[in-house]
């Protein structure tokens, strides 16, 4: 393994870290709060370890799959050790593993929090809680891809281990081009977001971490009702954006090449919207009793799935408190997540089309068995290597989502709340059912507990395999340059 490639790239990762840790900085000069101090020193000490690392590019700057699993798995890692520090030395998060817990739910975006009243934090705490969100979105080595030429080494396996989906691929042939789009049309509809949130009446600074939180898909909110008490319209730019934030960036990118036929074609996109629209009308007609409350609920219905759906989390009612029918969509929808190639969790879309696929060909090669068909998505054939992978997939994600409930269950909580904690945060969701609820929080797990989650939400974001990888031993075996060089 190329040792001195991911060295360097840790060291770019914690350079980057410190220039995103100076933004809660400001916000605490704003609003004239102490706890920005801690953020600068965090911000200072990651710079210089950053630029120790990064002092001498390695002579060997080619790198493989496993380097870029390697380097994107160690980097959340770091990103999550740094980013919590500020929250736990400042006090607002008393215990370390509470504050990484809460960091770890913001990069990963996946909204899940320890903290029972969120309004104590200071505004520079819930600042940098929303934008880890948008930092962890799309991607911190994406953004690092866009900005500096890293290596001469192939970097679409940096953008395969950290981007989710089945099948990743390229925007345009060049590398740092393709990250370059993702962030423009990943930065413009933030900013759209912000300015229509303004202009509906929203403070400034709940519209910035409401639309950051949006744009990650992950849901940590200003106040503990969530987006409950905001207004009807507020509330449907929200639900508007949360869809736009899960669908396929290759939408964006082809609606922007005035490609509007392609982007309609995506059979992914077609199958989420189509999700979203069944899933929405039957929890409206569900929680309906009277015609009356038909817009109301349908307002309820519309932004609670297209939350739970692209995973992001937000809540405008406690649907604890919902028909179990409304309840049992949800938690089959935190199961399925947004499309690939989306800043959504969950297992995504473009899988379970395969799955489907998949099994209507075993049961037509069950009833003519000399037939040959092969599964095709958007017109394109499904290797068998990608078809592979995605079954290895949820086999992998079954075993790790047995174990962790099995651990979870030690606390002696009800099945419902250990099933959905674990599903809210292996899914990158945030709130579950019960004690985990959207009103409830995550506080009262004990440290075992809050541990296995913390590694599922990882394994959620970087989809197992990056993670998984680095407790191989043979990773860590030393082997000759000669052999390295070569990738092998």
């Amino acid at each position: 393994m190329n040792r001195k490639i991911v060295i360097f790239i840790l060291g770019w990762v914690m350079t980057f870290l410190s220039g995103f840790l100076t933004l809660p900085c400001l916000v605490s000069l704003i609003y004239q709060e102490g706890e920005g101090t801690y953020f600068f020193v965090t911000a200072l000490v990651a710079f210089i370890c950053g630029r120790i690392l990064t002092r001498k590019k390695p002579q060997k700057g080619q790198f493989y799959a496993k380097e870029g699993f390697i380097s994107v798995a160690l980097s959340w890692i770091v990103l999550s050790i740094l980013g919590a520090i500020p929250l736990w030395m400042s006090g607002e998060i008393p215990h370390f593993i509470d504050a990484l817990f809460e960091i770890v739910s913001g990069f990963t975006t996946t909204g899940a929090s320890v903290v029972a009243d969120v309004e104590a934090l200071s505004h520079t705490a819930l600042f940098w809680r929303s934008f880890s969100h948008w930092i962890g979105g799309m991607g911190v080595l994406v953004f690092m891809m866009a900005i500096l030429p890293l290596v001469g080494g192939e970097n679409i396996h940096l953008l395969r281990a950290e981007s989710p989906g089945p099948i990743v691929s390229k925007l345009v042939p060049r590398m740092r081009k393709t990250a370059k789009i993702l962030y423009v049309i990943y930065l413009g509809m933030t900013l759209l977001q912000i300015v229509l949130l303004i202009c509906s009446g929203l403070p400034v600074f709940d519209s910035i971490c409401m639309s950051l939180g949006t744009a990650g898909t992950g849901g940590f909110g200003l106040v503990a009702d969530s987006a409950t008490g905001y207004t009807v319209v507020q509330q449907v730019i929200i639900t508007v954006f949360m869809l736009l934030f899960g669908v396929n960036f290759s939408f964006f990118y082809l609606i922007l090449m005035r490609n509007i036929r392609g982007a309609f074609k995506i059979e992914e996109v077609r199958w989420y919207f189509a999700l979203f629209g069944v899933s929405a009308l039957l929890i409206t007609i569900d929680l309906t009793k009277n015609v009356g409350d038909v817009l109301h609920n349908l307002n309820l219905a519309t932004f609670q799935v297209a939350s739970v759906m692209t995973t992001t989390g937000f809540a405008t009612a406690d649907f604890n408190l919902w028909p179990t029918f409304s309840k049992n969509i949800l938690v089959m929808l935190m199961f399925v997540g947004a499309c690939a190639g989306s800043t959504g969790g969950g297992i995504k879309v473009s899988r379970f089309i395969i799955y489907i696929k998949t099994t209507v060909k075993e049961i037509r090669h069950l009833i003519h068995p000399r037939s040959v068909k092969v599964v095709k998505l958007d017109d394109k054939t499904v290797s068998d290597e990608t078809i592979r992978t995605t079954h290895m997939y949820l086999i992998v994600y079954m075993f790790i989502f047995v174990g962790s409930l099995a651990v979870v269950s030690l606390d002696k909580y009800d099945m419902v709340t250990n099933f959905t904690a674990i599903a809210a945060t292996i899914n990158n969701i945030g709130p579950g059912l019960e004690v985990a609820g959207p009103m409830g929080n995550y506080g009262g797990f004990s440290v075992l507990s809050k541990i296995v989650m913390i590694l599922d939400m990882l394994i959620g974001r970087l989809e197992i395999f990056p993670l998984l990888i680095l407790f191989s031993p043979s990773v860590w075996k030393w082997r000759n340059k000669k052999r390295c060089a070569n990738g092998k």
